[in-house]
């Protein structure tokens, strides 16, 4: 089984934290999307005919499109590769976008997993964050997904910034529950170089954010998660059973998938490559039937680092023998590592398996970069 993500590089607004590759100009939206299915069927062969289990629009803002050129990439897909017949298709989506007509209209697509970026419940914080929707359509658009029969549904929160006191948080937490939605995504805000919220706190005019303030509202989310009946299977991911995110699952697996779109990422096993995040390069690229990329040959030593990495954060944790089948003395180095942050009750061995416990879900990145070989 193996994946496939395509990226729509376009958004309405330009959010004051993201780093992710977008244009705010939609000049060149019909080239692109024809871009976008002419890489998809030059790349027919990339994952060598294995079936796929899962589809994601992710961006950018794919909830800009309209119903008929969602459709129109879907056929592409379809028509080049053999997609299971349960495969999950999940669209990014902005609340601005979700209204009644929208919904309606994306019902006649194959479409059948919402991931929402609402980001915060409070007017305030959707300002200072420079999103495209309100606090009403935040609500709205949500619950007219689910009066459509769109019951697969997982939401955006981000906690850690400057506005967002605990009381808040304790509220976004709420609404989240009373929606009765059965996945969340809660992410940490992040400064990232280049960003307009960088910029903001370099000049003083923000201030920076308060790792204290971060870790206290995440231990809150893990309390509360659990009390609703929610699998923490994954640091930023929280599901009821059986409503875990199926592709983003597949890359902490490990398993293949491709990319399609500018900057988009694949994986065959062996290999990453990633397209140029640039428009204009990427369609010019298209247009004379070259896919503009970079490629990387993953050595042994690459393998365990990304399997360190990604394992750890699930809530299966890191295997070592699986560790042994990159590199056959990647056990031997891990534990060496991993003895003191046991010794710190930050990781838990039970034989061959290492995961965090609840204090290292805290510190996460930092171990798993300590535990690199």
């Amino acid at each position: 089984m193996a994946g496939i993500y395509i990226h729509i590089p376009f958004c309405k607004k330009a959010c004051h934290y993201c780093d992710f590759h977008f244009s705010t100009s939609f000049q060149y939206k019909k080239e692109i999307l024809q871009a976008l299915q002419q890489e998809i069927k030059m790349q027919k062969d990339y994952l060598q005919g294995e079936v796929i289990e899962t589809i994601y629009f992710g961006g950018g803002t794919p909830s800009v499109l309209e119903a008929s050129e969602i459709n129109a990439l879907l056929d592409a897909v379809f028509t080049n590769f053999s997609v299971k017949a349960d495969a999950e298709i999940t669209l990014e989506a902005n609340p601005d976008d979700l209204d009644q007509q929208k919904i309606f209209n994306l019902k006649q697509t194959l479409i059948n997993r919402f991931s929402i970026g609402v980001q915060s419940f409070f007017e305030e914080d959707l300002i200072w964050m420079n999103r495209a929707h309100n606090h009403v359509e935040a609500f709205t658009s949500i619950k007219t997904a689910q009066n459509a029969g769109f019951n697969n549904i997982t939401i955006d929160l981000i906690y850690g910034y400057p506005l967002l006191t605990n009381t808040k948080w304790q509220y976004n937490l709420e609404q989240f529950f009373l929606l009765q939605i059965p996945h969340l995504s809660a992410y940490s805000m992040t400064v990232e170089p280049q960003t307009a919220l960088a910029s903001f706190i370099s000049k003083k005019k923000q201030p920076e954010m308060n790792d204290e303030q971060s870790a206290a509202q995440f231990e809150f989310l893990m309390d509360q998660a659990e009390k609703q009946g929610f699998q923490h299977y994954e640091i930023s991911n929280f599901s009821l059973p059986g409503w875990h995110s199926r592709h983003n699952s597949n890359y902490w697996k490990g398993v293949k998938y491709l990319g399609i779109g500018p900057s988009a990422h694949s994986f065959n096993g062996e290999t990453r490559q990633w397209n140029v995040a640039n428009n204009h390069q990427y369609l010019t690229a298209l247009q004379q039937n070259q896919i503009p990329f970079t490629l990387e040959v993953l050595s042994a030593q690459d393998s365990v680092n990304e399997y360190i990495m990604t394992s750890l954060r699930t809530k299966k944790g890191l295997n070592l023998d699986h560790a042994n089948l990159f590199d056959n003395t990647a056990s031997i180095a891990i534990l060496k590592e991993a003895r003191r942050f046991v010794s710190k009750n930050w990781l838990q061995q039970t034989n061959q398996l290492l995961t965090l416990t609840r204090e290292g879900k805290l510190y996460a990145d930092h171990i798993a970069a300590q535990l690199f070989v």
